[in-house]
């Protein structure tokens, strides 16, 4: 069974760089054909898609964030990380880790709940 979590910070201070890191389970991030994506629900919003890397190690990244987000991986950990840089209260939001095959979000981590606050 693939499981996803998230961790990382539940409190960051404005300007500051917020780091989440999703570990995976049950499979590995290199298995052809994955993408793995961070997406973020602020209170009272839609979800927001932020980016993804592939098994390949290649990545996307949302345009309204791109000059903030840094997305990567580590394969001996198996593990995935986003880092968004200059936070402001903006950023607070329900951070998920997706494992995505052939455009279907399939498993969701649990999420992570990151306040930008002073």
């Amino acid at each position: 069974q693939v499981q996803l979590q998230e961790s990382g910070p539940g409190l960051v201070k404005p300007s500051q760089t917020l780091s989440l890191t999703c570990t995976v389970s049950g499979g590995s991030i290199t298995t052809n054909s994955f993408y793995w994506h961070w997406i973020r629900q602020s209170p009272g919003e839609g979800l927001e898609w932020m980016g993804c890397i592939g098994s390949s190690g290649d990545i996307a990244n949302s345009p309204s964030l791109k000059s903030r987000i840094s997305i990567s991986r580590d394969t001996f950990k198996n593990q995935c990380t986003l880092q968004l840089s200059s936070v402001t209260p903006e950023d607070t939001a329900v951070y998920y880790c997706i494992r995505e095959r052939g455009a279907l979000f399939e498993y969701w981590g649990q999420g992570t709940q990151v306040s930008v606050s002073s």
